[in-house]
């Protein structure tokens, strides 16, 4: 394609040198499991969150599961959430034997309604895991006003370094909440070489209990407390992911540049909605979504282009077939329905040139006769 979606290798090469001589050095040490390459990224996210605790983990899928562990939920509990997001947030609410009660989003920010939230809350709920969809940070203040002391779990997957001012001051993605989860999948803002995730934290406890849950449940060695996981970052992902993480305000500002590039070009395009940001949000634009109900003619369009293009997501989870057992019918979250009829992001990774960005804003216009 002459503009893909997202270009790794276009990126690895700014910081091949870097990179591999982070790599070397663990494979030299020939130390793979924690360590100080874990413990470095680990400071340095905590740091970057405006938190006390950042603990390392296998994935994002594991962050979210080793939160709700930590958090003693299971059997006969409930979790509120959204049915608009990657299937990871609700799939572990399941797996810890828990119950995903979806309610409704935002059409604008496509963030879950902080008021379906509080009106989902019953005396079986014990968490919200709100999504920061896209790099843009959900209203975890409004939703903390509205349920009090019941803890929130923030999936920040998309939104690692994304702030959102509160009561006039910037908070960072997983500040407020009980515990945010972050993953480091290649394909997000701070993407490792494979799988990779963190939590965050103010609670001293919950942080330790975390470190137990991460490496079997147990602190030392042979010794369990509890029944945990093998859910440890890799040395080697670490050393990657600290390797890139002083270029993420750069990239991330650079995502928001070719964002303003987007929204003034295809501004007045009839039949199309650009992202809207809540004007208390800084994104990080790990996607950049439009909306057009021409959404499937306009992605055929791109594809005879050769831009690619990508549905983030076309089948809200409500709707999943494996979650057919609780009984959501359509029409009972209609603005997760609605978007995923109609959303398509398009590339916005940070080393797209000019001329790739003239190019699928002239194909997009195109599309519309523009």
């Amino acid at each position: 394609m002459s503009v893909p979606l997202l270009d790794l290798r276009a990126q690895h090469a700014t910081i091949r040198e870097e990179v591999v001589k982070a790599v070397l050095d663990v494979v030299d040490s020939q130390l793979f499991i924690l360590g100080e390459p874990v413990q470095r990224l680990e400071a340095d996210v905590a740091a970057l969150s405006n938190a006390s605790h950042a603990i390392g983990c296998a994935n994002g899928t594991d962050a979210i599961l080793l939160a709700m562990r930590a958090l003693d939920i299971g059997r006969g509990d409930e979790v509120v959430t959204t049915p608009f997001t990657f299937f990871a947030t609700a799939g572990t609410i399941h797996n810890v034997g828990a119950t995903p009660v979806f309610v409704d989003i935002e059409p604008r920010t496509f963030n879950i309604s902080p008021d379906a939230a509080a009106a989902a809350v019953t005396s079986r709920t014990k968490a919200i895991i709100p999504v920061d969809l896209f790099g843009q940070m959900a209203e975890v203040e409004a939703i903390r006003a509205r349920v009090g002391s019941l803890p929130i779990i923030e999936d920040a997957a998309q939104s690692i370094g994304a702030r959102r001012k509160v009561n006039g001051a910037w908070t960072m993605a997983g500040e407020l909440a009980t515990i945010g989860t972050f993953s480091f999948f290649p394909s997000k803002n701070l993407g490792g070489y494979g799988d990779g995730g963190m939590l965050v934290t103010q609670d001293a406890a919950i942080a330790e209990r975390l470190m137990r849950l991460r490496v079997h449940g147990g602190a030392k060695q042979y010794f369990h407390d509890e029944v945990g996981y093998n859910s440890r970052l890799d040395s080697l992902q670490a050393a990657v992911l600290s390797a890139k993480l002083p270029h993420l305000a750069a990239w991330s500002a650079k995502r928001r540049e070719n964002a303003a590039f987007y929204d003034q070009a295809l501004a007045g395009v009839a039949g199309l909605v650009t992202p809207y940001v809540d004007p208390d949000n800084e994104s990080i634009f790990n996607q950049y979504t439009i909306r057009t109900e021409r959404r499937d003619e306009l992605q055929a369009h791109l594809k005879s282009k050769g831009i690619g293009s990508s549905i983030y997501y076309p089948l809200p989870l409500h709707l999943q077939p494996c979650f057919a057992y609780l009984g959501y019918r359509e029409g009972q979250c209609p603005e997760s329905e609605r978007a995923a009829r109609e959303v398509l992001s398009l590339p916005i990774f940070p080393e797209l040139t000019q001329s790739q960005l003239d190019e699928v804003a002239t194909a997009v216009r195109g599309f519309y006769g523009r």
